[in-house]
């Protein structure tokens, strides 16, 4: 297994428009870490096809990776960059790099998702299962300067995804709203709990631009959406591990994943 510190950032590639997006936001990422960027496709072949039909096939997907490979260098000059194709289905393959990798970054549609979906079914189970951290990248999105927003409860997992969210603020010198939403109790205590738990963060971080916001409403995706509609960036905890890839993400992270018109990184 790869050591933690050298394990790359792992991006799922298909012909959609939304994974070159996400192959964008991975090579950023992958420098940004001085690390590989490692492009993944799988395929599946039905019915063992001829021969022939199978290499024009392949040559199709090595067509993609390299239009890929190339869109990464692109986007981040210097980056190292290696390809693989893989047979069998995507959300397994995934799961199964994701083992060795710092980082998953995926696009909100292809990789078998359904047309017309909110999220791609692949992206959805991988943000829910993945022992990595999971970023979900909208395809057709110019990139916003606006803050990193991260939304907290008092979960253990919440604490994981404040810890991302401060690292990758300070990482990329951007802005960070940490946001509580309430809909039950002294508002004065949970803005109080909140500001704690933020000045503990910022003195390990003191050039970091760091503010806080307790929200009453019900629904915190909502909530995120609606204080930060310029974000780069929300990250959100989950509920843990289980059999249901909803139940796991619980519907903050569902809905976030679903709407957003930024990425989405989904921290276990």
């Amino acid at each position: 297994m790869t050591a933690p510190a050298h394990r790359p950032v792992l991006a799922g590639v298909d012909a959609s428009e939304a994974s070159f997006a996400a192959v964008r936001w991975a090579a950023e990422e992958a420098m940004r870490r001085d690390v590989t960027l490692r492009l993944v496709h799988a395929s599946v072949f039905d019915d063992t096809p001829p021969r022939a039909h199978e290499e024009l096939l392949l040559e199709h997907v090595h067509r993609w990776l390299r239009r890929a490979a190339d869109v990464a260098r692109e986007q981040v000059p210097g980056v190292r960059v290696e390809t693989a194709v893989r047979l069998g289905l995507a959300v397994d393959l995934l799961l199964e790099e994701a083992a060795d990798a710092a980082l998953v970054v995926l696009g909100s549609h292809g990789l078998g998702g359904l047309r017309g979906a909110l999220i791609g079914s692949v992206a959805l189970r991988v943000a829910a299962e993945a022992p990595c951290p999971v970023v979900v990248v909208p395809g057709h999105r110019p990139a916003r300067k606006g803050p990193v927003v991260v939304g907290i409860d008092r979960t253990e997992s919440s604490e994981h995804a404040l810890r991302f969210a401060v690292e990758t603020a300070a990482a990329t010198r951007a802005r960070l709203l940490v946001v509580h939403a309430w809909h039950a109790g002294d508002g004065v205590a949970e803005q109080y709990e909140l500001e704690t738990r933020v000045a503990a963060w910022q003195g390990k971080y003191p050039d970091l631009e760091v503010f806080s916001q307790v929200v009453r409403d019900r629904v915190p995706a909502r909530a995120l959406q609606h204080v930060a509609p310029d974000a780069r960036l929300f990250v959100v905890g989950t509920r843990g591990r289980g059999p249901v890839a909803g139940g796991v993400l619980g519907s903050t992270g569902n809905a976030l994943l679903a709407h957003a018109a930024c990425p989405v990184a989904v921290v276990h």
